[in-house]
């Protein structure tokens, strides 16, 4: 059985470049399972072959998933997630979506509900319809009049500043 949400082929966009269409195809099964130790192999390599920039993987506004997302891509949740996500891509949570784990990627995007902590991004984007319930560690943060947050955040900080720091004692 084939889960998967159809859209039109990708067209050439008018730069030629096929990668500015915006329509791709998400697929959690792809036909039956490989009936052959050969085919599996072949899944496999498959599977772990590098894929192309530009690629997003969506986790849809009417699913609820739970267990791990580790990768090399985007990712962008619309619907419900429970797990931690590591990728090396951005993150994205929609407006509307939830995910209750902890989030490591370069460039994280909350529109919608976090319950965990974000770890080691270059920059967090808290939309107005954003909420975090957890702490914040990124190089940079912005956000919008009407988000939410509950939590400790670090920004603007990086190894040499954390160094120079310890074991010295602050007046304040």
């Amino acid at each position: 059985m084939a889960l998967w949400k159809e859209t039109p082929a990708p067209t050439t966009a008018p730069s030629g470049n096929p990668a500015a269409a915006s329509s791709t195809v998400t697929e959690l099964h792809k036909g039956p399972a490989p009936s052959s130790a050969q085919d599996n192999d072949a899944t496999r390599r498959l599977a772990s072959a590098p894929k192309p920039a530009g690629g997003e993987s969506v986790i849809g506004s009417e699913l609820t998933i739970e267990g791990k997302i580790i990768g090399g891509g985007d990712v962008r949740i619309a619907g419900r997630f429970k797990g931690d996500v590591s990728v090396d891509g951005n993150f994205r949570i929609d407006s509307g979506a939830r995910l209750e784990g902890q989030v490591k990627a370069s460039v994280v995007i909350v529109g919608g509900e976090l319950q965990g902590n974000i770890d080691a991004a270059k920059h967090v984007d808290v939309l107005s319809s954003g909420v975090i319930v957890g702490d914040v560690k990124a190089a940079s943060i912005t956000v919008a009049a009407g988000s939410r947050m509950r939590g400790h955040v670090e920004f603007g900080w990086d190894d040499k500043h954390n160094t120079s720091l310890k074991g010295a004692t602050r007046q304040v």
